[in-house]
């Protein structure tokens, strides 16, 4: 009689284990899943089909001109016929001065611009936020909103205008105080501030949308608890607003450190001059240089493609330093 209960137990496992083992066989495939799924959602797939292309043509045929990189490229011969040389432009770009000087200054623009540009759309997020006058902050947002629409080349005029020794207003506010006219373009110390400050100003009103929609996410409850508790404002941004948004602070983080060693090409292209290719000349510059000016079509690829692989390795850093210390991440 003591072994009783000990049969019945195993014959309620077994049970158990038929059970599943036949619902298991009763239940569909994967395949079976996934075809059902095709014929409920088919109209989301056909209105899918447009992007998918565009990335076939326009993102991944491109990469079939990679192995240039690796080849004495000759645009007689083509891809294929041109002979592989392994490594050699590689060994030919960290021996050129050139390009390690372009290195250089991508790396200082970017963390600088990482450093003054990233917190000002955040900031801009929580100013506009805490506007009560719906009429005020709408104008505001149109206004900070605007630069970003307007075409770099009409950008990089009102720079050149604003900047000009002679008719120039920043040169005029200047003389007002006794100070000779600069030639500020012209100026090697002064091309990273003029260009890290224009982009600022033309882009981080449209990247605030996002913080805003971040913010337009947070429960009102909250907010209503700390008037409760007799919370100042000042508090309640501390406490609630910029904890809630964290998230997408993280988030928007790892995608621009993945973004570091690309800086605005136009922009730049429009601005800069040889006198200035000491702080001002990039990589993306370089490359142009070299590709399109100069015909060196295979050592602008392996520049290409090595700012690609540090681009790729550094979101791949960030994301996992980031999902080991904030349990943020991207994937």
């Amino acid at each position: 009689m003591t072994h009783v209960p000990e049969i019945q137990g195993n014959r309620t496992e077994e049970l158990v284990i038929e059970a599943r083992e036949a619902q298991r066989e009763r239940a569909p495939s994967r395949v079976a899943r996934v075809g059902d799924h095709l014929k409920r959602e088919w109209q989301l797939y056909v209105m899918l089909i447009p992007t998918v292309i565009w990335l076939l043509v326009f993102l991944y045929k491109p990469m079939y001109g990679l192995q240039i990189a690796f080849k004495d490229y000759s645009i007689f011969r083509g891809i294929s016929g041109s002979p592989w040389i392994g490594l050699e432009h590689f060994q030919t770009l960290f021996n050129n001065d050139q390009f390690l000087r372009a290195l250089k200054n991508t790396v200082i623009m970017s963390a600088y611009g990482l450093l003054f540009g990233f917190p000002v759309p955040i900031l801009l997020a929580v100013m506009f936020n805490e506007i009560l006058s719906p009429w005020y902050r709408k104008t505001a947002q149109t206004i900070v909103y605007l630069p970003h629409f307007i075409s770099s080349v009409i950008i990089a005029g009102i720079v050149i205008t604003a900047f000009s020794p002679s008719a120039g207003i920043v040169n005029t506010f200047l003389g007002w105080f006794g100070v000779d006219p600069i030639y500020f373009l012209t100026k090697p110390e002064w091309f990273r501030p003029i260009f890290i400050g224009t982009g600022i100003w033309q882009e981080a009103g449209f990247q605030s949308i996002v913080y805003l929609a971040a913010i337009a996410g947070i429960s009102p409850t909250l907010y209503e608890s700390a008037v409760v508790d007799g919370a100042s404002r000042w508090q309640m941004i501390w406490k609630i607003t910029i904890p809630s948004i964290l998230p997408t602070i993280i988030i928007m983080l790892i995608i621009r450190i993945g973004n570091i060693l690309e800086i605005s090409f136009e922009m730049i292209i429009l601005l800069y001059q040889p006198a200035t290719y000491a702080t001002g000349d990039v990589v993306n510059t370089f490359i142009y240089r070299q590709g399109i000016q100069g015909g060196q079509y295979d050592l602008a690829a392996a520049a290409g493609l090595f700012n690609a692989v540090m681009a790729f390795v550094l979101v791949i850093s960030a994301n996992t330093l980031s999902k080991r210390f904030s349990r943020t991440s991207l994937w």
